[in-house]
């Protein structure tokens, strides 16, 4: 059995099945892209929240993706496995926070988390490659989501005002 048949195995695992983004970490190409598809589905619901308790949902969301990805990354012994997909999911909701309502903003924000994550502008680069463990896998995403959420604010001010 390889590797990623065994890894496969463990979305009979509920950890894992969270951190695999529900099974989408598997999709043969862009499996990062994929996952944040996930992000989205999370963000319609919580969309309306008050910011605060948005950004709390978010919080929580991440410090369970810290537990929820070192646990799964420990298991299988790989750093970061490309089907650990947990830290797309709440990077894209953070790059959403306070964003302005529709399905413009929501595609905006999808295509901005998703180039900060693939480009991996300093610092996100350097984090990516020297923390590990389920903060490791975490942190890169949250950095990489902010960068999106600043452009994104900025992009709003630029069009709303």
């Amino acid at each position: 059995m390889s590797k990623d048949e065994l890894s496969f195995g463990l979305l009979k695992n509920p950890v894992h099945l969270l951190s695999f983004g529900f099974g989408t970490g598997y999709a043969p190409k862009m499996p990062g892209t994929v996952g944040t598809i996930v992000g989205v589905l999370f963000y319609l619901p919580i969309q309306s929240l008050d910011l605060l308790y948005y950004l709390l949902v978010v919080a929580l969301l991440f410090v369970l993706g810290i537990w929820l990805c070192g646990k799964t990354t420990s298991e299988l012994g790989v750093h970061d496995h490309s089907a650990i997909v947990w830290d797309e999911i709440v990077g894209y909701l953070l790059t959403m926070a306070a964003a302005p309502r529709g399905w413009v903003w929501i595609l905006a924000g999808f295509i901005l988390f998703r180039l900060f994550d693939i480009w991996k502008p300093w610092p996100i680069r350097r984090l990516d490659r020297e923390v590990n463990g389920g903060f490791g896998i975490m942190i890169d995403d949250i950095l990489a989501a902010i960068y999106g959420l600043i452009v994104l604010q900025f992009i709003a001010y630029l069009v709303i005002t």
